[in-house]
């Protein structure tokens, strides 16, 4: 499933449009050097993606715990699950737990700290507000580190977020470049698809939990307890 990570990160990104574009549009980069305005915006992705890689092996840690106490199979489903959830009702999800507080605390200092780095104009500070952006909320952004979780491997984690990252890559780059003559109304047309691609995403995870034997998208998970490994010791002269 981890080709899903880069389809996630590419369809979805038609969000970054609305969101992310304003944000990127701003960016401090030279605009009259075309080689320093290339580099610093693939700097600043580059310290996005780099936060969304270690967040993801996060998630995959913790996907990997929770594959102790539940299946692989059962993970899957209650990941494709919250995707859905997530669509469907954000709102009324987010207003179920506590956590909400604190982390809204966090994002508090995580802007700061983005503001004072965004007004520099050095490599360095491109790269490290890139990482603060990783940390700010998204939806799209926690619809990929569930399937993170999915994954049950802090590699495969890792990965998954990685992937994702590269995805939102070209769109990020576009709107950087471009931005400025992508109408509010093909805008609000593009945000539209997003729910429509996450929906399928979320219902692969499903059928992947499913174990219904489809290969590369349902396959069986049926472990072949008689295999035997043999081992020659020695051979005959």
């Amino acid at each position: 499933m981890l080709y899903s990570a880069f389809i996630v990160g590419l369809l979805g990104s038609f969000h970054c449009l609305g969101m992310c574009g304003p944000l990127v549009l701003a960016l401090p980069v030279h605009a009259q050097d075309k080689v320093k305005a290339v580099s610093g915006r693939l700097i600043y992705n580059t310290g996005r993606i780099a936060t969304y890689s270690l967040v993801g092996l996060l998630m995959g840690m913790f996907g990997q715990s929770l594959s102790f106490v539940s299946s692989q199979q059962a993970l899957s489903v209650a990941v494709g699950v919250l995707m859905l959830m997530l669509i469907v009702s954000p709102n009324q999800l987010s207003q179920k737990f506590s956590f909400v507080s604190p982390l809204a605390r966090f994002t508090s200092k995580v802007k700061q700290q983005f503001a004072l780095e965004f007004k520099k104009k050095t490599y360095r500070a491109y790269f490290f507000s890139g990482m603060l952006n990783g940390l700010l909320p998204c939806g799209l952004v926690y619809i990929a580190l569930a399937g993170a979780i999915a994954t049950g491997n802090s590699v495969s984690g890792m990965a998954y977020m990685a992937l994702f990252g590269l995805g939102t890559l070209p769109m990020m780059l576009v709107v950087s470049f471009a931005g400025q003559y992508i109408t509010l109304q093909w805008r609000t047309r593009l945000t539209k698809v997003v729910p429509v691609f996450t929906i399928t995403i979320a219902c692969l995870f499903i059928l992947r939990g499913l174990n219904l034997g489809i290969p590369m998208l349902s396959p069986s998970a049926v472990a072949d307890t008689k295999a035997t490994i043999q081992v020659n010791c020695c051979h005959k002269k």
